[in-house]
């Protein structure tokens, strides 16, 4: 048996962290309704719109405050599911409004990547037991299965990703960070509603993504497709930076997704192929070994091209958050020891280059050498990346994260020694 990953000292300063994340969070309550793009200096942001992505973000993150115990949360997680159900709803059309200015709703699309979030943000609602959360699940989940899953069709293992606003023209896009997100909402939807359909759903994805396409392309993954699920390899060749659409293979990415399966594979218990495990370990390892100091300078890039060179070579606090978890959860999941000293290395790695002790938030990027940087982004507009990294790896590998702490699987925090 390994040792632990975590002594208590180490488990005391990740629950402190995460507190400090929480009131971080409460900063970003819009009085309009949802909550607002943070600036650097944590201050609301009033010039931007609210987004749609970061109102789920945030509501899911003051859900697992409320599952925490933590202090307002409650009322900023029913701020959250109110401007859900109202400010962000599309009344008319069915589904969310992607981002609301002063005067309401603004004209746009309706994509995978935000309606997922609507998912994950509803099920943690739930299980914290938020009022209007239930309704709010049933009826994102059948949005997100009735216009981005069931359109791309059985076994194709990715979501269509955008659709007009009245649901009638669909774009020839297909994308794996939507998708990838769809997998984590399905998790988190079985999970709370104790029921396996949308796990089912999400097993196909992985299926397809970890099966398929990981080992085709020497397990960096494409991340852009065309209708028939064809790789569009050079997508962006001209607007590598992208936040969302990024061209090449996402180091991040391939983290995260390693962790999904490994959430998946636990989920699903005896009944889970080993190669989802396997796979889940290549996915790292090639995102270890193309993503880290490939420029001579500490930290992961943010992308690489096909022959595996940095492209976009700024760091990005939430590619460190999903390298932190997903160490911690492959040493859970393999009790490899190498997993435990990658966990350790990259979690100093982003206590040294991210975490802001003065005012408890991640810089959201730096530039190559540790400077300023906000080529990608500007501000530090959520917490969601960052609070994940300090809770999973104190948790099990399922149930998912809100489903889990509403079950009282996060062990207690030990006191400090006596001095």
């Amino acid at each position: 048996m390994p040792p632990p990953l975590l002594d208590a000292t180490e488990v005391r300063a990740l629950d402190a962290h995460a507190r400090r994340l929480l009131d971080v969070a409460a900063g970003a309550r819009h009085p309009a309704g949802g909550y607002a793009w943070l600036r650097e200096d944590g201050t609301v942001d009033e010039d931007r719109p609210r987004e749609l992505w970061i109102t789920c973000r945030m509501t899911h993150v003051h859900a697992l405050g409320v599952l925490m115990d933590h202090p307002g949360s409650s009322a900023l997680a029913d701020h959250g599911v109110a401007a859900l159900r109202g400010t962000f709803h599309d009344d008319a059309y069915g589904g969310w409004h992607a981002r609301v200015g002063p005067d309401g709703p603004l004209p746009g699309s309706k994509t995978a990547y935000e309606h997922a979030f609507v998912v994950l943000a509803a099920s943690s609602a739930v299980a914290a037991g938020r009022p209007g959360a239930t309704a709010l699940l049933d009826e994102a989940l059948g949005v997100l299965l009735e216009r981005f899953v069931a359109p791309a069709g059985p076994g194709a293992g990715l979501v269509v990703e955008e659709w007009d606003r009245r649901f009638t023209v669909l774009d020839d896009y297909r994308g794996l960070n939507a998708t990838m997100h769809t997998v984590e909402a399905l998790l988190a939807a079985a999970d709370v509603l104790d029921d396996p359909g949308p796990r089912d759903v999400a097993a196909g994805i992985v299926d397809h993504v970890l099966g398929r396409l990981a080992p085709t392309h020497d397990w960096l993954l494409p991340e852009h497709f065309d209708p028939a699920g064809r790789p569009l390899l050079d997508y962006h060749h001209d607007l590598p930076a992208d936040p969302f659409r990024p061209y090449g293979a996402t180091i991040g990415h391939g983290f995260e997704w390693a962790r999904l399966a490994l959430q998946l594979h636990a989920a699903t218990g005896a009944d889970a192929p080993g190669w989802w495990v396997d796979h889940a370990v290549g996915l790292a390892d090639a995102a270890a070994r193309h993503g880290w100091a490939p420029d001579g300078h500490d930290g992961f890039v943010y992308t690489v091209g096909w022959d595996g060179a940095p492209v976009v070579r700024e760091r990005m606090h939430w590619v460190a958050a999903e390298a932190v978890a997903a160490a911690a959860a492959l040493h859970r999941a393999t009790d490899d020891p190498r997993h435990a000293d990658r966990y350790r290395a990259w979690w100093a790695h982003a206590q040294d280059w991210f975490v802001d002790p003065a005012r408890g938030s991640w810089v959201h990027e730096r530039s190559p050498d540790g400077g300023p940087s906000d080529l990608t982004w500007s501000g530090r507009p959520d917490v969601y990346h960052a609070l994940q990294a300090v809770l999973l790896p104190r948790l099990p590998l399922a149930p998912s994260l809100a489903t889990a702490l509403r079950d009282g699987l996060l062990p207690a925090v030990p006191p400090a020694a006596a001095p």
